[in-house]
């Protein structure tokens, strides 16, 4: 996907309503993601690398400009001379970025990447390569190499092994740059330089970390090289996608960006790849999403499986299964890549924040939430995951089995949701429908003889709940399910209420609540996530994209297959100018909100696509499973 910087008026019109010192922040939407599989960075469109966390995705930061642009640290490599012209794109087929920026003496072209190597000894594990070259003209490039560890509260220092290397210490290891462009000590705690290059001249730059493991250098005459091998590797992975529609550039980069924030050792899946961007511009909600929450575990799981992803499918259903083991029989909304439960939350106060959005935190107090509909999202990705094939060890169906026991006896608590609001436990309908979901997919494994569960009691519970859903959670003066089983409120979560099977997609009461959110809740082919009846919207609250691309979903399941196709062709709108969504978009502006890019939002963006596939080749959902 490429597109050409025609957005420099909106942003500095945006820019220019801010005060002086938070005017210079690029919006969210301006960053481009490269990653590993262990750990990524996000590009600016001026070529700086604004936020990368090493050794892992949740370790603190080394470069942190995209949370306090004087502190944080960054590491520019782009022309001197003003852009005329900025374009971006992904080379086809794989993570690797690359800029091409047009100036008055010339055109810079820059890709950056994350080396991938497989089955290679004494290579560093994490490489950053950044490779400019000069493709018209002579023009100047500068860099600017200033790295602060420890979220910018830890010493800047740089050394310089015997000219060989730079090198910054950091809480956890050390960074290391190499590279043949010429760097002298600038401001305190960086290094820059400027060189005039001719046309089809390069240099290359190399930061590699090493913590426990040997501390091996990476030539920068090796950087092509790696760039074949990391291309090469990209596009056989990409070139496994089985979705041959429409809209297969959209899917393959989504695909691509769930793998991207994809911890490889484990296969456990980050919500998003940053920390504390705000949902709103100026507001306290400034979340670490730097995490694996259960919510997003059968999106995800159908997501890679139906796109022919068996395998990452499968390493994904062995984190869930045995992460979730480590907290049994309770179930948390949220663990870290390793299964850990201790994300003790804190705030970076020496950090002002994305255009003064504090506090920044780190580390998630979700965890400390009960949320039930979890529960229905880790049983119902198991269920997907026999469905498709894939087979389940005896201790997993145990273990599952037993979340029947748990449902039945806790379903009707109060409990934070799935929207995790901080305040008093309701009785939310989604939670309701998804310990629905729990059971009903228990019952069809028990059937199977997959595993042994009380089914009498389960079938009775399972009862128990559609009718507590129906009588409770229906709202005669709406004419819609409720978010709350106790009061009237609309949530858009409740679209999922087709995928569970709880209803067809057709069902009068299903449909009247799919016209009253759209009707009250969105705003083009956005949506918000729920009304103040719900919650109190933090001000200037933006719409949700997972919501949008649910309701995608669901009119491809009823078989609007065209209404359908027309939203998700405006959400396409909606991402940046690589694909990549954010977790919000202000519907007014159209500028991203919240930690970005965000994978829930990419797993609904591809599961949409399917469903549109389904509903152009069959005319109308075919019911059952």
């Amino acid at each position: 996907m490429t597109a050409i910087d025609d957005r420099t008026e909106a942003e500095a019109a945006a820019r220019a309503a801010l005060s002086p010192e938070r005017a210079d922040y690029p919006p969210i939407g301006a960053y481009g993601l490269v990653g590993d599989g262990r750990s990524c960075a996000l590009v600016g469109r001026d070529g700086s690398i604004d936020w990368l966390c090493w050794p892992d995705f949740h370790s603190p930061s080394l470069f942190a400009a995209l949370l306090d642009r004087r502190r944080g640290g960054r590491f520019r490599v782009g022309p001197v001379a003003p852009a005329r012209r900025i374009v971006r794109r992904y080379l086809p087929g794989t993570a690797v970025l690359e800029t091409v920026f047009t100036t008055d003496d010339g055109v810079v072209r820059l890709l950056d990447f994350m080396a991938i190597r497989e089955n290679v000894a004494l290579e560093p594990l994490r490489e950053l390569v950044r490779i400019v070259e000069a493709t018209e003209g002579a023009p100047e490039v500068a860099a600017i190499f200033a790295p602060r560890p420890d979220y910018a509260g830890a010493s800047a220092a740089i050394g310089d092994r015997s000219g060989v290397a730079l090198s910054c210490v950091t809480g956890e290891g050390a960074a290391h740059l190499v590279t043949d462009f010429p760097l002298a000590p600038g401001e305190v705690g960086a290094r820059t330089g400027r060189l005039r290059l001719q046309a089809g001249e390069r240099r290359a730059f190399s930061l590699t970390f090493s913590g426990d493991d040997p501390g091996v250098l990476a030539p920068v005459e090796e950087a092509d090289a790696t760039l074949a091998r990391t291309c090469a590797y990209w596009r056989g992975w990409s070139g496994r996608c089985a979705y041959r529609g429409r809209h297969r550039e959209a899917v393959v980069r989504a695909a691509i960006t769930l793998e991207l924030l994809t911890f490889a050792p484990s296969g456990a899946l980050l919500a998003a790849a940053t920390a504390g961007l705000p949902e709103a511009i100026g507001g306290a909600l400034n979340w670490d999403y730097r995490y694996c929450w259960l919510r997003d575990a059968a999106l995800v799981l159908r997501a890679f499986s139906d796109l022919g992803y068996q395998e990452e499918a499968t390493r994904f259903i062995d984190w869930l299964l045995h992460t979730t083991r480590l907290s049994a029989p309770a179930l948390k909304p949220v663990y870290d890549v390793y299964g850990r439960l201790d994300l003790g939350e804190r705030t970076l106060d020496h950090l002002e924040g994305y255009r003064g959005s504090r506090p920044v935190r780190v580390g998630n107090a979700a965890r400390g939430q009960v949320q039930l509909d979890v529960y229905g999202t880790v049983v119902m990705a198991a269920f997907d995951f026999v469905e498709r094939g894939g087979t389940l060890d005896t201790d997993a169906c145990s273990y599952l089995a037993g979340f029947a026991e748990v449902v039945c006896r806790q379903w009707r608590e109060p409990d934070d949701g799935i929207w995790e609001v901080r305040g008093p436990r309701r009785r939310h309908t989604h939670s309701a429908l998804m310990c629905w979901t729990a059971l009903d997919r228990l019952i069809a494994l028990a059937d199977r003889g997959v595993l042994a569960i009380d089914r009498e009691r389960a079938a009775a519970t399972r009862a128990e709940i559609r009718n507590a859903i129906e009588t409770q959670a229906f709202d005669p003066d709406m004419q819609a399910y409720s978010g709350l089983m106790d009061a009237p409120a609309l949530d858009a979560s409740l679209l999922v209420m087709a995928r569970t099977h709880f209803h067809a997609p057709r069902e009068p009461r299903l449909s009247r609540t799919h016209e009253r959110l759209r009707r009250e809740l969105g705003a083009g082919p956005l949506m918000r996530r729920y009304d103040a009846r719900f919650d109190s919207p933090a001000q200037d609250e933006a719409t949700f994209c997972i919501c949008a691309f649910w309701e995608i979903e669901y009119l491809a399941r009823r078989g609007e297959a065209a209404r359908a196709e027309r939203q998700f062709e405006a959400m396409l709108g909606h991402a940046n100018d690589l694909g990549l969504f954010a977790e919000e978009t202000d519907a007014a502006t159209g500028e991203a909100r919240g930690n970005f890019p965000q994978a829930f939002v990419h797993a609904g963006l591809v599961n949409a696509a399917l469903w549109i596939e389904r509903a152009r080749a069959t005319g109308a959902e075919r019911e059952g499973r």
